[in-house]
Formats: structure tokens, C-alpha cells, sequence
């Protein structure tokens, strides 16, 4: 499986069948993720229920023709042992998909690992750190994989309605350039109306 569609369908929490080995896969590197902020006193309850994808920022070439078509959502539902389930619902041609996983808490709050790394063949680490949000209108995450010994990483911007403003957008758009990320490599799509969680 090519990496830059495993990084898209981990961070989905879900498997895509799209293939992309026409495309000229460029990868920028992966910053450390000390050089990544994490969201002071990161406030667990707040964070969860429903986020939609605003933006989507990606070390790869190929992020912005994925999406146009694709459109997505994930509900962050909290649980005892302070881990989520992550209810993800996606929209490609023409068809709804779902998927659930869990993130379990990893070093920091604020900062998540994938549960049953194992069971995703040739993953070697997941992590997702919250940057940035203020839990009512936006959020800023950050995804680094490795797989196969290959750093991925992903930058989303979430909101809790389908649009956010200029301003929140703009500040996205400029933190995943100071991650090295040319113009084309950011994306801004237009959330789903077309499927129901």
C-alpha cells in the first residue's frame, strides 16, 4: 500500500480504496514532534463530540487532488480510561463510509497514540497531538506516523460547524507553512452534508 494513502486512511481512521500510484509522491520531512505545540491544560471533556474537516494540510504531493473528493467528520467520544473513540464518517464518490477506533492517551494530554498499532500492517507509531483549540469553534491536530521506517505527517484543521473564519483559517494555513509545507501541499474543503453519523 502506497504511503501516502495509508496516512490518509489512518487519519480518517479508515482504509480507502483509492489508488494513487500514478501519482509522483514527494515527501517533505517530518518535523520532530518537540517543534510541534501541544494545547496548554489540554481539557479532555471539552474536546470531544463532533468535528468537521475544514482544513487539511500534508507532507505529501498528492493531498489536494484526494480532496476534492473527499469530505469528512469525526466524533471524539470519551471514555473511562480517559481514551476516545473515534467515530469517523467520510464521503467519496458518491458513497458513505464509516469506522470507529480508539486513541488511547500518550505521554501528554493532549497527545494520543493509536490502540492495536499492531493490527495495521507495517505501522511502526501514531500519534495525534491537539495544537491548538479552543473547543467551541475550532481545533488544530497534528498526526505523525511512521510506516515501513517512512515519516508521515498530517496537519487538520477542524471545526465544530462546517465553516470557520478567515481568521482561523489564515492561522492554519501559516502554522503548516512553518512546518515547511508549500501552498499546494494545504487544502481547504468544503465539509459533508451528504452523510449522516
Amino acid at each position: 500500500m502506497a504511503l501516502g494513502l495509508l496516512c490518509l486512511g489512518l487519519t480518517l481512521m479508515g482504509t480507502l480504496k483509492i489508488q494513487i500510484q500514478d501519482f509522483n509522491l514527494a515527501v517533505i520531512p517530518s518535523p520532530p514532534l518537540s517543534k510541534i505545540p501541544l494545547q496548554p491544560d489540554f481539557q479532555e471533556k471539552q474536546f470531544q463530540g463532533k468535528w468537521y474537516t475544514i482544513g487539511w494540510a500534508q507532507n505529501t504531493n498528492w493531498n489536494h487532488r484526494l480532496s476534492q473528493l473527499l469530505k469528512f467528520s469525526s466524533n471524539y467520544k470519551l471514555k473511562d480510561d480517559h481514551s476516545y473513540n473515534v467515530s469517523s464518517t467520510w464521503f467519496s464518490n458518491h458513497v458513505c463510509d464509516h469506522r470507529s477506533d480508539t486513541i488511547l492517551p500518550s505521554g501528554q494530554p493532549g497527545q494520543f497514540t493509536l490502540d492495536n498499532l499492531p493490527s495495521y500492517n507495517g505501522l511502526q507509531n501514531y500519534t495525534m497531538r491537539v495544537v491548538s483549540t479552543d473547543y467551541n469553534q475550532f481545533a488544530m491536530v497534528f498526526y505523525k506516523l511512521v510506516f515501513n521506517n517512512i515519516e508521515c505527517f498530517e496537519l487538520m484543521l477542524y471545526g465544530r460547524t462546517m465553516g470557520l473564519s478567515p481568521e482561523q483559517e489564515d492561522l492554519f494555513f501559516n502554522f503548516a507553512k512553518s512546518l515547511g509545507l508549500p501552498d499546494d501541499y494545504i487544502s481547504f474543503i468544503e465539509p459533508m452534508e451528504n452523510c449522516m453519523d
